[in-house]
């Protein structure tokens, strides 16, 4: 099997037409099973994606196998061809804009997940009684989010066809608060010029004002916590301490 990519508790295989992703003893069951769970709902809505093809123990662990998308990443062309940035930027929003055009009732609410995620921020309860606050005011809505959509969780294959990977933190809910995910995940690799065109591109097709994008910010910012990244730390607080944005 050839080696796709290797983290301390994940890793991911090619076997001829599959891809297998190997988990770590550190990964719940349940986990496990509800992003298999989510890729299964999520390839119900005609979505291209990988179809999932089953879940099974391989020496004691868990793994997830897929369906195997020849191509190369987003992420990868946009550095190959920086002139052609613009373009690519347009391609991605529209593709988000398809994902959240679709409906799947049964995925987990993403106020729900939000919620937990303040709790189990660290932040003092006043912050988290904020956080709470501004979260629930927000419109409910029922959209498919994909929660990590970034460009190298696209992949394009020889014949520009882009497919989605990586549908673990899939939710149903605000198609603003997946951008601002989406412009956070920009911001975390210094990529600040990407950031401000994927926000201007995704507010001008979507017809959204700005201000209500970032007003998802500090909730986005503060789930991202929960990941314990210390590099990250200092620069999500930031974020987290803003009350209003201008």
């Amino acid at each position: 099997m050839e080696i796709l990519s290797e983290k301390l508790e994940k890793k991911s295989y090619r076997d001829g037409d599959v891809r297998i992703k190997i988990f770590g003893s550190s990964y719940k069951k349940s986990d496990i099973l509800n992003e298999a769970l989510n890729q299964a709902r999520v390839e119900e809505t005609g979505l291209a994606i990988p179809h999932l093809l089953e879940v099974k123990m391989i020496e004691g662990q868990w793994a997830i196998v897929t369906e195997f998308i020849e191509g190369e990443t987003l992420d990868k062309l946009m550095e190959k061809s920086p002139e052609k940035i613009s373009v690519y930027m347009e391609q991605f929003v529209k593709l988000q804009n398809e994902v959240l055009s679709k409906r799947a009732p049964l995925l987990n609410r993403l106020k729900d997940k939000m919620n937990r995620k303040i709790n189990e921020s660290g932040l003092n309860a006043t912050i988290r009684y904020d956080l709470h606050t501004r979260l629930n005011s927000m419109r409910e809505h029922s959209k498919v989010c994909h929660g990590d959509f970034n460009p190298s969780n696209i992949i394009v294959t020889p014949e520009d066809k882009m497919y989605i990977v990586d549908w673990s933190h899939a939710t149903q809910g605000n198609a603003s608060a997946d951008a601002a995910r989406t412009y956070l995940l920009f911001k975390l690799k210094k990529q600040d010029d990407l950031a401000e065109l994927y926000l201007n591109e995704f507010c001008k097709s979507n017809d959204i004002a700005k201000q209500y994008v970032r007003e998802w910010m500090p909730i986005v910012a503060a789930s991202q916590l929960v990941k314990g990244n210390e590099s990250e730390k200092e620069f999500l607080l930031r974020w987290v301490d803003v009350v209003d944005y201008d």
